[in-house]
C-alpha cells in the first residue's frame, strides 16, 4: 500500500518498514517518516474498507465489459474519493509483463507494467488535475485537445479531476462535447464533496458513486491492524474514541491515531487519547445524565464542577450529554445499537438501563433543550454558569408530566385542579435508580431537590406508569358507540361530521371502512385516524370505500322522524283532533317515557292518546 509521492516497496521491504517503530531512535529516523493516513493508503480494491457496493459495482462492470466512460465519486472528507480513482485508473491499465491479462479486472495481486507510475502520478497516460487551482475554460481546452490522441503506452487515457465542482459554469459547458462522446481510448473520473455544485448536465453523463461514511467498528478493526503492524500497543476503547471522533472519515481516523501515538509516546491510553481529543470522562458523563434524569440537581452541579475544574469544556460536557442521549434513544429504538464494540462496555451496558427506565419523551425533551443549550453557552460570555442553568433546567423538569399527561391527570381529577403536594420529601441517593422511572402503580410526588435539607418544588401527582404503554384500550362495536364517544369528548365537530358526512360500509375494532358526502372536509379521514387513537388508545385503520354505504345517522333520523309523522297522521284519534281544529299539523313526535304503574296522585287516570310505537303530537 502506497500513496503519490512514495515509491512502492517489495514484499520484503514492506514488512521491515511495517514491524514497528522505536520511540528512541535517533532523530534521523524521522526525516523519512510518512504518517500513517499516507503510509496505508488503499493501492487496490481488496484495501478498500466499506465501500463494499462500489468495488462490486465496478467487478460487475469490468467482468461484463460494461465500462462507462465516465465516473464521478461524491462523499465527505477522507472516505477515499481520490484513491478510488488513482485504483479505477490502475484497473483499467492493469498489465502484466507475460501479457496474461488482457483487459480491466479488479483482481491485481502484484505490481503491474503500469501501477507503479499510476500510484505515483507520473504516468503519461493517467492525468490528474486539481480543479481547485485550475477553473478557467483554457484548461478543460487542454483536456479536449489532447483527449484525441491515442495513449502511449497504456490500455486507456484516464483523466482524474479532483475538487470538480470547482470548475467555472464556462468550464463545464466547455465539457460537455467530450463528456458526453468521448474517444474509446478515454476514460474520466471526477471526484467531488459538493455534488450539488456539479450541474446535472455532467451529472447525467457520469456513473455516481457514493462512497459512505465508515462505520466506527470498521474503522476500530482497521486501526488495529495498523497498531499491530506499527508495533503500537492501544487500548481497544481508546480506538472506539478515535472511531466516533472521525465520524466515518478514514484520514481523519489515522490522522487522529497519529497523533495519539505522539500524544502517548509510549502505549496509546483512553484517557491519554480523551485529554487530547478535550473530551470529558465517558463514564462521568454517564454519571452526569444519571443526575439529571432523577432530578438531583445538587448532584448534577457537583459532577459538573468537578468535570469543569480538571480542564472540560462546557460546551464539549453538554455536546457529550447530548451524544449519550442519543445513543440511550437509539438503543431504545434498536436495542441491537448496544452491541456496537465501537462504544464502551460501561456506556453500552448503562445505555441498555437508561433506554429501559426512561420513556422516549423524556428522552426527546432533554435532547431538545440541551441543543438549545449549547446554543447558548456558545453565545454566553460566562459559559460555565450558562451551561449550569441549562442543566437546572434539565433537572427541574425532569419528572415533571407532558402535556397529555397533565391532560389525563385533570380528567382524573374530574376537571378540577390538579392535586398539588408541597413540602414533599426530597429523594435519597440511594433509590435514584428506582425513581428514573417509577413502575409501580401508584403515585409519585417527588421532585429535584437542591439539597438534603431544603423541601423539593410542588409538583404535580401523576401516575407512575411508563408513558410507552398505552393506556387501557376501549373497544367500538358500533357506528352509533363511535359517534356517542365523540359526544362524550366534547368534540362536537366531528361528532356533527360524524352524524351528517360519513356513510358506514362496515366497523370492527380497529377497522372503520366509509363512504364520504361530497361536502365532507379533506382533513376528516386523518383526524378522524388520529382522533380515534387517542380516545380509545388502540391504533384505527380508517379506509374511504367506493361503496355506497349505509344512510348517514342524519339521513336515518330524517327518514325515521317521517315515518314517525306518518304513523301518527294515520292515528284515528290523531285525525281526530286534525279534524276538529281546522289548520292544525302534526309538527313534532316524541317518545315518552314508560308510565308509572301507578295512578298519578291526584287520583285522576291519566290519558295516553299515543300510538302503539308511544309517540305524542
Amino acid at each position: 500500500m502506497t500513496d503519490a509521492g512514495a515509491p512502492l516497496l517489495s514484499p520484503h521491504e514492506t514488512d521491515a518498514h511495517h514491524s514497528g517503530f522505536n520511540l528512541g531512535n535517533s532523530p534521523e529516523a524521522g526525516k523519512h517518516y510518512r504518517v500513517l493516513a499516507r503510509k496505508y493508503r488503499p493501492s487496490s480494491f481488496d484495501d478498500l474498507i466499506g465501500q463494499d457496493a462500489v468495488v462490486r459495482t465496478v467487478s460487475n462492470a469490468f467482468e461484463t465489459g460494461r465500462i462507462p466512460q465516465a465516473w464521478i465519486l461524491t462523499g465527505v472528507r477522507g472516505v477515499g474519493k481520490t484513491t478510488t480513482a488513482r485504483i479505477l485508473a490502475r484497473a483499467l491499465n492493469y498489465e502484466l509483463p507475460n501479457g496474461s491479462v488482457k483487459g480491466p479486472t479488479i483482481h491485481m495481486p502484484v505490481l503491474g507494467v503500469h501501477c507503479q507510475a499510476i500510484m505515483e502520478s507520473r504516468h503519461m497516460d493517467v492525468l490528474e488535475m486539481d480543479a481547485a487551482s485550475h477553473t478557467g475554460v483554457d484548461d478543460v481546452r487542454q483536456i479536449n485537445d489532447s483527449v484525441r490522441y491515442a495513449p502511449a503506452s497504456a490500455r486507456y487515457k484516464v483523466y482524474i479531476i479532483d475538487e470538480v465542482h470547482m470548475l467555472s459554469t464556462a468550464a463545464f459547458n466547455a465539457f460537455l462535447k467530450t463528456l458526453e462522446e468521448p474517444p474509446e481510448h478515454a476514460k474520466f473520473v471526477f471526484a467531488t464533496t459538493e455534488i450539488r455544485k456539479v450541474p446535472v448536465t455532467v451529472l447525467s453523463r457520469c456513473q455516481r458513486f457514493d462512497l459512505r461514511r465508515v462505520e466506527a467498528d470498521v474503522l476500530m478493526a482497521h486501526l488495529a491492524k495498523i497498531a499491530t503492524k506499527e508495533g503500537v500497543e492501544v487500548e481497544p476503547e481508546a480506538l472506539g474514541i478515535i472511531a466516533r471522533a472521525a465520524e466515518g472519515s478514514v484520514r481523519d481516523s489515522l490522522s487522529l491515531f497519529d497523533q495519539a501515538i505522539a500524544h502517548a509516546a509510549g502505549p496509546v491510553r483512553t484517557d491519554a487519547v480523551r485529554q487530547m481529543l478535550g473530551l470529558a470522562d465517558r463514564t462521568r458523563v454517564i454519571d452526569l445524565f444519571d443526575s439529571l434524569a432523577r432530578g438531583d440537581i445538587a448532584s448534577a452541579f457537583k459532577e459538573f464542577r468537578e468535570q469543569y475544574e480538571t480542564g472540560a469544556d462546557p460546551i464539549v460536557v453538554l455536546s457529550d450529554l447530548a451524544e449519550f442521549v442519543n445513543f440511550v434513544t437509539r438503543v431504545k429504538i434498536v436495542p441491537a445499537t448496544a452491541n456496537n464494540i465501537a462504544f464502551g462496555e460501561t456506556e453500552r451496558r448503562r445505555g441498555r438501563d437508561f433506554a429501559a427506565k426512561l420513556s422516549m419523551r423524556v428522552l426527546s425533551r432533554m435532547w431538545q433543550m440541551l441543543l438549545k443549550g449549547i446554543t447558548e453557552v456558545q453565545a454566553a460570555t460566562r459559559p460555565a454558569a450558562a451551561a449550569e442553568m441549562v442543566l437546572v433546567r434539565i433537572a427541574y423538569v425532569a419528572d415533571m408530566p407532558t402535556p397529555d399527561e397533565a391532560i389525563r391527570m385533570l380528567e382524573q381529577n374530574g376537571g378540577a385542579s390538579p392535586i398539588v403536594v408541597g413540602n414533599a420529601a426530597p429523594r435519597s441517593t440511594a433509590a435514584s435508580t428506582a425513581s428514573i422511572m417509577p413502575s409501580s402503580p401508584g403515585l409519585t410526588a417527588s421532585a429535584p431537590r437542591i439539597n438534603a435539607d431544603t423541601s423539593a418544588r410542588p409538583q404535580m401527582i401523576a401516575p407512575s406508569y411508563d408513558t410507552q404503554v398505552a393506556p387501557a384500550a376501549r373497544r367500538i362495536a358500533s357506528f352509533p358507540e363511535l359517534v356517542a364517544l365523540a359526544g362524550e369528548r366534547r368534540d362536537l365537530l366531528t361528532k356533527a361530521a360524524l352524524e351528517a358526512d360519513v356513510r358506514l360500509v362496515r366497523i370492527e375494532d380497529g377497522r372503520l371502512e366509509i363512504a364520504l358526502e361530497h361536502n365532507a372536509t379533506r382533513t376528516l379521514v386523518n383526524d378522524l385516524s388520529r382522533k380515534l387513537e387517542q380516545w380509545t388508545g388502540r391504533r384505527w385503520t380508517v379506509i374511504v370505500s367506493n361503496e355506497p354505504g349505509q344512510p348517514t345517522l342524519r339521513s336515518q333520523n330524517e327518514i325515521a322522524k317521517n315515518q314517525r309523522e306518518r304513523n301518527v297522521e294515520s292515528d284515528p284519534r290523531v285525525q281526530a283532533v286534525l279534524a276538529r281544529f281546522p289548520g292544525a299539523k302534526v309538527v313534532e313526535v316524541r317518545k315518552l317515557a314508560p308510565e308509572l304503574p301507578e295512578s298519578d296522585a291526584s287520583g285522576e287516570n291519566s290519558i295516553d292518546i299515543s300510538t302503539s310505537e308511544s309517540d305524542d303530537l
